[in-house]
């Protein structure tokens, strides 16, 4: 069997020194001219492929992303919006030679193992999906010496560059649309109040229903999962006030509502017209089929992912707010 050829087979087919070939293979954009074609002659020629553990050690890249996940694994995985984020991260990484490292650290998970983690080096940049105010991974990634970029807005403090969606003008396309409906006494149920989404559109739909002289009778916090939308409903239901009309903050709970409505005898929408967060697919099957606001999951992956490494590679980034945020009338509202 051949041996694989080596960068000083490189060198020596186009007939310049070891120092120079590696400056080609690395793309050091001073090398120009007849030199830098020779060797990508030869590299072309000879079938090089550059022994990537070898030139970590000089160039200190990794060629992986990590992407950083402060949830339970089960959320993670019955989530679609996570799956839906995770494609576009991973298809975004597909043009390049960087390979995507999933890591999820859950709620509880022992924030020293991810500092291990981080401190090690093991990636070239981090993304962070689905943080919450005082997750015990936060501390760790501060100590990050690679670029992080976030999906949604960073903890109070950080520095790091962002993509986020505008969450409180979804709470305000929530509220004017049900007031639309004639709707006037309004129920909220939030998402986890630590996580800066479920603030926003929290404060989004509070803010256009004062301003629209509508009632917002009971606000329940919940967990953004299905079961967690049917216990806040339940809890809704047992409350003294009645409300013709609610806002959920994810369509995953959304569904959990739209199931606890129809099992107490509440017809949706004739009797509480109802509308989600994110238009995930299961939003969109007949048996559901809820009204929600589309929230762009595949932009914010594929962004983050492409500020992440204009970030490794030196340019300058500001932070980016899709506003663009579109609503999806199905029957439920």
């Amino acid at each position: 069997m051949l041996n694989a050829p080596t960068l000083e087979d490189v060198a020596r087919a186009a007939g310049v020194s070891r120092a120079t070939a590696s400056r080609v293979v690395r793309g050091d954009v001073n090398v120009t001219g007849p030199k830098a074609e020779s060797v990508r002659r030869a590299i072309h020629d000879l079938g090089y492929v550059p022994n990537k553990a070898a030139r970590s050690l000089v160039t200190r890249s990794t060629d992986a992303i990590a992407l950083i996940v402060p949830e339970p694994d089960a959320r993670v995985f019955n989530d679609p919006f996570f799956a839906t984020a995770v494609a576009a991260i991973s298809s975004r990484l597909s043009t390049t030679d960087k390979q995507l490292m999933l890591v999820m650290t859950g709620r509880d998970g022992d924030p020293d193992r991810l500092r291990r983690f981080v401190r090690a080096g093991h990636a070239d940049g981090l993304i962070v999906m689905s943080h919450q105010e005082g997750d015990p991974a936060l501390e760790a990634i501060a100590e990050s010496t690679a670029p992080v970029v976030y999906i949604g807005r960073p903890p109070e403090g950080s520095d790091s560059l962002f993509v986020d969606s505008d969450n409180a003008e979804g709470g305000r396309i929530a509220a004017r649309h049900l007031v639309d409906r004639g709707r006037r006494r309004l129920a909220l149920i939030t998402g986890p109040l630590r996580m800066a989404a479920a603030q926003d559109r929290r404060d989004g739909f509070l803010e256009a229903a004062r301003s629209l002289d509508a009632s917002v009778v009971a606000v329940e916090e919940g967990d953004f999962t299905l079961s967690g939308g049917e216990a806040a409903t339940e809890r809704l239901l047992r409350g003294a006030q009645p409300f013709d009309g609610v806002f959920v903050s994810n369509d995953l709970m959304a569904i959990g509502a739209l199931r606890h409505l129809q099992a107490a005898g509440r017809r949706v929408p004739e009797d509480v017209a109802l509308i989600g967060f994110d238009d995930i697919a299961l939003a969109a099957e007949p048996i559901n089929a809820i009204t929600t606001i589309a929230n762009p999951v595949p932009r914010l992956g594929a962004e983050a992912t492409a500020m992440l490494l204009d970030i490794v590679r030196g340019e300058p980034r500001t932070p980016l707010v899709f506003e663009d945020l579109v609503l999806q009338v199905r029957k439920t509202a």
